[in-house]
């Protein structure tokens, strides 16, 4: 069930990326730094969606209420890069994932707007929902205080694997923060799963984008 009253936001405008000279990238502005993402029309996970733009916002203006600086993050589904980016600004050490075909272009965007500042250096590694998680994350060494996901729930066959994968990495003291477009029943049902698996609260929504933002904790046998 979800708890609490979400507050009522909007993308804010400052923070729509602005066409530049070149039809492939756009800029970002987070915590006081600019941001280029390169994106691509080959895949999904290459284009910014509203989701990403709706947590980093929030991230940025709610620093004392999840405060990522030295914690362990993982984004899961990254794309373009741009939410691991601001959580790194953040202070946060960054595992960012993704499907192998788009990990070329997450490495290139995460590299180009780290590279000179002076923060933990992140990492970009493959995930594949449900696959090979113990294998390749192992409980014994890898426990993540933060799990990130944005618009990873939309028409797709894969909504089974995702949920196991946010179920694998939310120990006790992990906070999964999912925000994301709704638009079809689909995406009712799986917030449904998360709510009768996790305790889950909606932070925020934004109308305007029918984006909601939601916190979920594992819950304690």
């Amino acid at each position: 069930s979800l708890t609490g009253s979400p507050v009522t936001l909007q993308i804010l405008q400052n923070w729509v990326p602005r066409v530049s000279h070149y039809f492939d990238k756009e800029h970002y502005t987070y915590v006081g730094h600019q941001i280029v993402i390169q994106e691509s029309i080959e895949h999904f996970g290459a284009v910014v969606w509203p989701g990403a733009l709706a947590l980093s916002q929030y991230l940025e203006s709610n620093q004392e209420q999840f405060n990522l600086k030295d914690k362990k993050v993982l984004e899961i589904g990254a794309g373009t890069g741009l939410l691991s980016i601001v959580a790194c600004i953040l202070g946060a050490h960054v595992t960012a994932t993704d499907l192998p075909e788009v990990l070329e272009n997450l490495s290139y965007n995460i590299s180009r707007n780290t590279q000179n500042l002076n923060m933990h250096k992140p990492e970009v590694r493959k995930l594949i929902w449900g696959e090979d998680l113990n294998e390749n994350f192992p409980v014994s060494t890898y426990h993540y205080d933060f799990i990130l996901a944005t618009d990873v729930v939309y028409h797709h066959g894969a909504l089974d694997p995702l949920l196991a994968t946010m179920v694998y990495f939310c120990k006790p003291g992990t906070v999964l923060l999912w925000a994301n477009k709704f638009r079809f029943s689909t995406d009712y049902e799986f917030l449904e799963k998360v709510c009768n698996i996790f305790n889950t609260t909606i932070l925020a929504e934004f109308p305007e984008s029918n984006v909601k933002l939601l916190k979920a904790t594992i819950r304690k046998n």
